[in-house]
């Protein structure tokens, strides 16, 4: 008996509920007159390779300094981004990554992230991939969450459970798992559902990896427990 990913939704959701998930400081950006979608943009970067409590240091630092948003990422010179992001690791990669962002976003569109996201999806997808750095991942996070476009997120947590559940899918490359989620889930709700439920589903994932399906997974508390065919 195999599980579709709408099942998995909505089984996940009334266990444990909205996540709302990007987080972002509605009051910083408030108070400054910035972006807060560019926050989700440093975020999705930041948070490669490394836990989300580091990013929410990393992006801390940044906001202490008044630096969360394109026109100072550019300003700033590379030696302070690197000492401010230092707590998410990996932070010369990282700062360099940041840089390219912002300069592409400046130079391309006059950091007007309003004009960029209104883009058809496929010609931002391309042009965030094209930029150094920036993955599968990376992408789609920055598209669904600060773009709002219909893109599903597949990151390692996706990769496991979809390993673990009676799950009929094909686990060719990145991009197969996402088509195979999109299609199931846009197949079972209404168009302007769509992104929400991306976002939630991709977040419900991700809290089910932390706590239950973990490496060592807790499957006696997993609320997929029923329908996993991996039992520990």
């Amino acid at each position: 008996m195999s599980i579709e990913p709408f099942e998995i939704y909505q089984i996940l959701y009334e266990k444990l509920g909205k996540q709302n998930w990007w987080p972002i400081d509605k009051n910083y950006h408030r108070k400054n007159k910035s972006d807060p979608r560019f926050e989700i943009i440093v975020g999705a970067i930041l948070t490669q390779n490394t836990a989300w409590g580091n990013v929410e240091k990393a992006l801390n630092n940044l906001k202490k300094h008044n630096f969360l948003n394109i026109s100072k990422i550019l300003e700033i010179d590379l030696k302070s981004l690197k000492e401010n992001i230092q707590p998410s690791g990996f932070f010369n990669q990282k700062a360099s990554r940041l840089k390219t962002i912002a300069i592409f976003l400046q130079e391309s569109y006059g950091g007007d992230l309003y004009e960029f996201f209104e883009l058809d999806t496929n010609r931002i997808r391309n042009e965030l991939l094209a930029l150094n750095g920036i993955g599968p991942e990376t992408a789609d996070s920055i598209l669904l969450y600060a773009g709002n476009h219909p893109v599903f997120v597949i990151d390692a947590y996706t990769k496991r459970i979809c390993k673990r559940l009676p799950i009929n899918i094909n686990f060719k490359n990145y991009d197969d798992i996402r088509y195979f989620f999109e299609k199931k889930i846009i197949n079972k709700i209404e168009k302007d559902e769509v992104v929400e439920i991306f976002k939630e589903l991709h977040s419900l994932i991700v809290n089910l990896a932390k706590n239950y399906c973990m490496i060592k997974p807790n499957c006696l508390n997993c609320p997929l427990s029923q329908t996993c065919r991996k039992k520990i």
